[in-house]
């Protein structure tokens, strides 16, 4: 018996169960902040050209049990709350009764690396925070702009040892990126416009690009995209 093997084709079969869900046509407040060539494929259901492998398979199964882990301690409140409107489609994962609370598990490596730089000022600190989190942000921010809930809260959970940050905004601090994040999709997907492979998180410092292409599940899809659009303006 291969306990791998199992635990692999376990997640596979539910993975590729999925494939014959009727998907809402709606964009995800997850993606929020990231690429919008990615989010109007996504709200399209095109089939993505890099689906998950079988270890990010596994990282997105342990984040769900760490998920559930920590709601359950948290009394009060509700989870995986249900948000929907004309556009949108998505789920909160704690809502108390004035805040909206997102949880985030990471590796320990990441988790390092997001309190590293000790020597920078709470005001630095919180300005490399915001940019390269602004995805959670965004989304958080959506779900308590929807619900009417005056703050938010990101939970950063490392997965090795359970060591917790957490980063709490007003939700009018972000009111206005978010606003401007949803006009800006829905004229996209309003005039049918597929927009410019554009990656906009996952900054990397030491090369001042953002690494968000890399983990696309639509990367060789909008690199022959990519191709064709230079290809087409070159005749």
């Amino acid at each position: 018996m291969n306990i791998k093997n199992l635990l692999d084709e376990s997640l596979k079969k539910e993975q590729d169960s999925r494939k014959d869900r009727k998907r809402s046509g709606k964009f995800s407040p997850s993606s929020l902040g990231k690429c919008y060539r990615a989010q109007i494929w996504n709200r399209m259901a095109v089939e993505q050209s890099n689906p998950p492998d079988e270890r990010t398979l596994r990282v997105f199964a342990a984040g769900h049990l760490f998920h559930e882990f920590v709601q359950k301690l948290i009394p009060n409140k509700q989870v995986e709350v249900k948000i929907e409107d004309e556009n949108f489609l998505g789920f909160a994962d704690i809502v108390t009764d004035n805040m909206v609370i997102d949880l985030k598990s990471q590796h320990s490596r990441a988790f390092w690396y997001m309190n590293q730089n000790k020597t920078e000022t709470s005001k630095e600190h919180m300005d490399r925070f915001i940019r390269s989190k602004m995805p959670n942000i965004l989304q958080t921010t959506f779900y308590a702009w929807k619900l009417k809930k005056e703050f938010i809260k990101i939970a950063f959970i490392s997965k090795d040892d359970l060591c917790i940050e957490e980063y709490s905004f007003t939700t009018a601090e972000f009111i206005h990126p978010l606003l401007e994040e949803i006009e800006t999709l829905r004229k996209y997907w309003k005039n049918k416009i597929l927009p410019p492979a554009k990656p906009r998180c996952y900054f990397d410092k030491k090369t001042g690009t953002c690494r968000e292409c890399q983990y696309c599940n639509f990367l060789n899809r909008c690199k022959k995209e990519t191709k064709q659009e230079v290809s087409n303006e070159s005749k």
